[in-house]
């Protein structure tokens, strides 16, 4: 199977918000991902247009979606049907390098625990060998379309 393809088949992100190229090994309690930015990606143009780097957020975001893969390997195993897992909690979160255009990341992604529906991973991103961001995060499963027309964001 084609790597984007790969991806696509484990979870519903799409481009312009896809941020996983390839899964480089999966097994069951863990993932290793890569994303390449190309430097033509949209947000560059308004992220420190004259030195642009890579926002933290999109490096989470590329590790969650990497989660989300491992989740989706995991839940198939424990056959639990239409739920999907949301983020629920992030913690422990530390920037440690910036991610330039042209950068490859690697998301590495361990499943911790499991509570009642909530599941417990820890996330580490690095770039040329150093570490970018870590963070743990932990995801509820709740049930496609729930909680649509409602928000419980505040802002």
């Amino acid at each position: 199977m084609e790597k984007l393809a790969e991806v696509q088949a484990a979870i519903p992100h799409r481009d312009p918000f896809l941020f996983v190229d390839e899964i480089v090994e999966c097994g069951d309690k863990h993932i290793v991902c890569r994303k390449t930015f190309t430097g033509q990606e949209d947000f560059f143009r308004g992220h420190y247009p004259d030195y642009p780097i890579v926002p933290g957020v999109l490096q989470c975001e590329a590790a969650l979606q990497a989660g989300a893969i491992l989740l989706s390997k995991i839940i198939e195993d424990e056959k639990i049907g239409a739920r999907v897992p949301v983020v629920a909690k992030v913690g422990e979160l530390r920037f440690k390098q910036m991610v330039f255009p042209g950068d490859t990341i690697t998301m590495e992604v361990k499943f911790r625990d499991r509570m009642t529906g909530v599941y417990f991973l820890r996330a580490k991103v690095t770039v040329n060998g150093k570490t970018s961001v870590q963070f743990d995060f932990a995801c509820a499963l709740t049930e496609r379309g729930e909680g649509r027309g409602t928000s419980n964001v505040s802002g």
